[in-house]
């Protein structure tokens, strides 16, 4: 048993091996087997195997007084050189123990095994029945005279057949990517499939009756015979797989250089990354990635991240990423992801980790986006019948307020997300959130933990300045297998009597989308149009107590552009092969503050105090320093790797920017930035600001 505490970390080195001896050129070679046939080559390696074993064997004293019958397991390799190294012995005496490790170092050196022309370690399981016969067999015995056969016919490897991609089939999480999202999408939005598509990421699981990674990816695969090749351009970096097991990690990189032309910028970014994920059982999977990133980016880019950081201090806030400090004439930022998911039945999934959420079937969300930094969140997914019924528990920060440890101000928001088909064309979601936090007099409120209880009445019964809740309504209806219609409305106050009075009461604050997606447009495969239109008046998602803003690290949750806005965007998209492009037209109607610290507030910023509005009557979309903006996106780019989603891309921006009144915060600008990139593509970054 004192080999127990090497245990796990021989499963996850033995198994590493185990993706070779599958695909191994030739086996390790005795002298006796050096003329053997390649078809044969197996068996001559057990076989004399078996022979030196019977020959050094030596039966330990306890084993024979005792007259011990069981059996003993040893885990070896045959190493680069030909050497037998033990791993693992296990069996009911140390004595017997010490006895077969001293067999096995005895053994010769052999020819190891070898891979693409290279030698390579092979790692095998032996179980040995004790006692062992004083003669060596021959190949006549009979299995009953044979004591090594007798057991369990044969000496056994660790050979395992080859990675399989379990991943596809997992609870995993798919990354949250528009182009790999555009790939599966238009198939679960088929009328009569019982799909929701408003909840993301989804898992492959939901996904994999509409899509089969596995088989679309490997369709793709180049016919690469050697380990750099298969690895570049097919395979995940390290595969590993066993019977209920499997691992893989990947490297992973964003390097962008470009040019921002009308400032005369050069812009880059340099990520590194290592991705580890993985599956114990059928159940439970796991997933991180760890990012260590420095980049310069386009003037309007590099504005944003220093508007965003926190307040009297150094440090800024690359939008999307997270919280960063200045790096030469650049930033440098570390972001980690990463979640535990558990599928408790087929009925109930849970995810606990740090990452980012979407709900809505848009290219964008007035409900919860996934523009803002990865968040710490639990998540429960329950479907049943024609439902779907996601609760997620979020822990949000504001950098801008400092505890008295002088860590970021903690705030929670609680969500839920009630999905139902109707019937096979039409969908609708209810959606409901609150934001609160934890007060030094009262300590944590558990009633918004309850995933069922309604969170606008909750906050009503415990004060209105507990928390600040929001509602909304969406739906999706399917014209046709190639169209179909979406949209939301997002309730923060509503005051009917104002309505009615048509003053446009600041209380009335709300926001709408509309869209439509157009999928195999013209007959033509995998070409896809969306049209969407989103507006949100001003001061929603605001709030009278500043710590209850809706967002996360400065950033909004829901929309990017936060408040008093109108949106027409156009989009575009093709794959063909390991091909793909898109393109993204957006025009916008904006209403700024007018000075930094938003006083008078003009209801734009998140971050403003609505105590501050300019009015009570007379509220409109744009006021304040109004701005027409103008964003175009150009991208052409080919999938180096499919499993990893490792692309080379061009990147084409022009953003005009045109605002009533020039000042510290905003003023007219002109944009042409050119990136050529090499990225892992396995989370969206929005730079339509």
């Amino acid at each position: 048993m004192k080999y127990f505490p090497f245990l796990f970390l021989f499963i996850g080195f033995s198994t590493f091996g185990q993706s070779f001896v599958s695909q191994t050129e030739s086996y390790p070679t005795f002298p006796e087997c050096k003329d053997t046939l390649k078809t044969d080559q197996e068996s001559c390696f057990k076989t004399q195997l078996k022979s030196l074993i019977f020959k050094y064997y030596k039966e330990p004293e306890v084993v024979a007084k005792e007259n011990y019958n069981g059996i003993a397991t040893v885990i070896f390799e045959v190493d680069k050189d030909g050497g037998f190294q033990v791993l693992y012995v296990n069996s009911d005496y140390e004595e017997l123990n010490i006895e077969l490790e001293r067999v096995f170092e005895d053994l010769p050196s052999i020819t190891p095994a070898t891979y693409n022309g290279k030698p390579t370690y092979v790692q095998f399981r032996m179980p040995i029945q004790i006692p062992l016969s004083p003669s060596i067999p021959d190949d006549t015995t009979t299995e009953k005279d044979n004591p090594l056969e007798s057991y369990q016919k044969e000496l056994e490897d660790l050979t395992i057949k080859d990675f399989t991609y379990p991943q596809y089939e997992s609870g995993l999480n798919i990354p949250l990517s528009h182009e790999v999202y555009n790939r599966f999408t238009t198939r679960m939005d088929k009328i009569g499939t019982n799909a929701h598509t408003a909840s993301k990421p989804y898992r492959y699981t939901e996904v994999q009756p509409y899509y089969d990674f596995k088989e679309e990816n490997e369709a793709l695969f180049y016919d690469k015979k050697t380990w750099f090749g298969k690895k570049l351009f097919n395979e995940n970096t390290f595969q590993i797989q066993g019977e209920d097991y499997w691992f893989t990690f990947d490297i992973a990189a964003d390097l962008q250089v470009g040019r921002d032309f009308e400032e005369s910028l050069t812009t880059y970014n340099n990520t590194r990354a290592g991705i580890f994920q993985g599956g114990l059982g059928k159940r439970l999977n796991f997933y991180t990635v760890i990012y260590e990133s420095q980049g310069k980016f386009a003037g309007y880019y590099n504005d944003l991240a220093n508007e965003l950081g926190r307040e009297g201090s150094s440090q800024v806030l690359i939008p999307g990423r997270g919280i960063g400090e200045p790096y030469r004439d650049g930033f440098d930022y570390p972001v980690v992801e990463g979640y535990l998911t558990y599928e408790a039945s087929d009925f109930l999934d849970i995810q606990f980790g740090r990452g980012n959420n979407f709900i809505g079937d848009g290219y964008r969300s007035l409900f919860m986006s996934d523009n803002a930094s990865p968040n710490a969140y639990l998540k429960m997914n329950t479907s049943f019948w024609k439902f779907k019924y996601t609760n997620t528990w979020s822990s949000l920060r504001n950098p801008n307020t400092l505890t008295d440890g002088g860590a970021f101000l903690t705030k929670y928001m609680a969500t839920h997300y009630l999905s139902y088909n109707v019937n096979k064309r039409l969908n609708i979601g209810l959606f409901e959130s609150v934001l609160f936090e934890s007060e030094p007099n009262r300590g944590f409120d558990w009633n918004f933990i309850n995933p069922i209880l309604f969170y606008n009445m909750v906050e009503y019964t415990t004060g209105s300045r507990s928390g600040k809740s929001l509602i909304g309504l969406s739906y999706k209806y399917k014209w046709t297998d190639q169209i179909n219609t979406y949209g939301q409305w997002l309730i923060d106050e509503f005051s009917l009597d104002d309505v009615t009075a048509g003053n446009n009461s600041w209380k009335n604050k709300f926001g709408f989308q509309l869209g439509v997606k157009y999928a195999d447009a013209f007959k033509v495969d995998n070409l896809f149009f969306q049209l969407e239109y989103n507006q949100v008046r001003p001061y929603t998602y605001s709030h009278n107590t500043l710590n209850l803003h809706y967002t996360n690290d400065n950033q909004s949750m829901a929309h990017l552009w936060g408040a008093n806005f109108r949106e027409l965007l156009l989009i575009s998209r093709y794959k063909k092969d390991r091909w793909y492009g898109h393109a993204k037209f957006i025009f916008g109607e904006r209403g700024f503050e007018t000075n930094a610290d938003s006083d008078p507030f003009y209801g734009s910023d998140l971050l403003g105090d609505e105590r501050l509005r300019i009015g009570d009557d007379g509220i409109e979309i744009g006021q304040g320093n109004k701005a027409n903006s103008y964003y175009g996106e150009l991208e052409v780019g080919f999938i180096m790797n499919p499993t990893t989603n490792l692309k080379v891309y061009l990147n084409l921006i022009h953003r005009k920017f045109d605002i009533a009144q020039d000042n510290a915060i905003n003023f007219d600008r002109n944009t042409t930035w050119v990136n050529l990139g090499f990225r892992t593509d396995i989370f969206n970054w929005y730079y339509d600001y």
